[in-house]
């Protein structure tokens, strides 16, 4: 009875608990879903509100960033058109192919050319036994070693200038392909990205362009030792003597006013400035054999002091090597060059005939 008894009060007990529980859920959710369908509340309001501003900041930040980034863009397009045109106007100017061609033909004429060693001044007052004054060529007091000496140092230096003078020159040319293919081939991303290393190469060729010029004019001599002895002197104060080197351009032969005839040449040569004053030359002819040095009229030489010459006694038929060249003098330091010409004297008798008006005389 007592089992029976608790059974049911214990069930008694739960089951209005549980019915409770169910009525107050129901009535908190009917409360929550009428509350759902009326009014929105506050904590919705606030958090559609955050979503509009942050909404509307992304979208400000995006049109900010994307105008950002097309000012950036703008400001490196013309940071490149300004750079470029910079390597285009040194690449036009003093890299130019003419400018560069311009300096490779002064440099080859100027190997052509004669060195020699120039002093000042040239002439001194000097006493004599009886102190009378006297002038006198600074040359007969030089010291003979002394001079030679300083004639070894500016071939020395006539060398290396010529060899840093054509080192310069490829220098530059090599500097030319290296900007033409920056400016050709790079975009505006590597172009600006390599701006320093342009700008490097830009300074250094800009420097080799300012050696080249300087370099093509020749230099002073450092003088190490006294030249002129004091006993020499006899008591007479003697000026700084200054030692140079100077060029003469060299003789060219004209090959369409040379030409040979079947015993006789007429040879004509000029230089590049046109030399008003003519000096002493040395004109070489030499018969072009195959080996044999005894046939007569093989080689000789004729000193000129003119820029044309008549080369008589030739063999009809044959081959001479006529070559020109300035006569030496003892400041002559360097002569690499030399020109020469090739002609055939003629043997078809009938062409000699018609040219027989314009033979020479004697």
């Amino acid at each position: 009875m007592r089992r029976h008894g608790n059974r049911r009060g214990l069930q008694g007990c739960g089951r209005p608990g549980r019915a409770a529980g169910r009525a107050g859920l129901g009535r908190a959710g009917a409360g929550a879903g009428a509350a759902g369908r009326s009014s929105p509340g506050p904590g919705k309001q606030l958090s559609f509100g955050i979503m509009a501003v942050i909404l509307n900041e992304f979208e400000t930040s995006s049109e900010s960033t994307a105008h950002s980034e097309e000012q950036q863009d703008s400001a490196s397009w013309e940071r490149y058109l300004e750079r470029r045109s910079l390597v285009l106007q040194f690449l036009h100017s003093s890299l130019s192919r003419h400018h560069l061609q311009h300096h490779q033909n002064k440099v080859e004429l100027l190997k052509k050319c004669r060195f020699y060693l120039e002093i000042e001044p040239k002439h001194v007052n000097v006493r004599d036994q009886n102190h009378v004054m006297h002038r006198t060529d600074i040359l007969q007091l030089i010291d003979p070693c002394q001079f030679q000496r300083m004639k070894t140092v500016g071939k020395n230096q006539t060398e290396i200038q010529l060899s840093l003078l054509t080192g310069l020159l490829e220098q530059l040319e090599r500097g030319q392909e290296e900007l033409s293919c920056y400016v050709e081939t790079s975009d505006m991303i590597t172009f600006l990205s390599r701006w320093d290393l342009i700008m490097q190469r830009l300074s250094k060729l800009s420097e080799f362009m300012e050696t080249l010029v300087s370099l093509q004019v020749p230099g002073k001599l450092y003088v190490k030792h006294r030249l002129v002895s004091h006993a020499d002197l006899r008591g007479t104060r003697l000026p700084n003597i200054r030692l140079s080197l100077c060029t003469k351009m060299p003789l060219i032969f004209d090959r369409k006013e040379s030409f040979a005839h079947k015993n006789w040449a007429k040879l004509k040569w000029f230089t590049e400035n046109q030399e008003s004053h003519l000096e002493q030359c040395e004109l070489q002819v030499k018969l072009l054999t195959n080996g044999s040095q005894t046939e007569p009229g093989y080689g000789r030489s004729q000193v000129v002091t003119s820029n044309t010459y008549v080369v008589q006694d030739l063999q009809p038929g044959r081959s001479y090597e006529f070559t020109i060249r300035r006569s030496d003098t003892h400041t002559l330091v360097f002569e690499k060059w030399r020109d020469s010409i090739t002609l055939k004297t003629k043997t078809n008798a009938v062409e000699d005939a018609d040219s027989s008006a314009c033979a020479p005389e004697g």
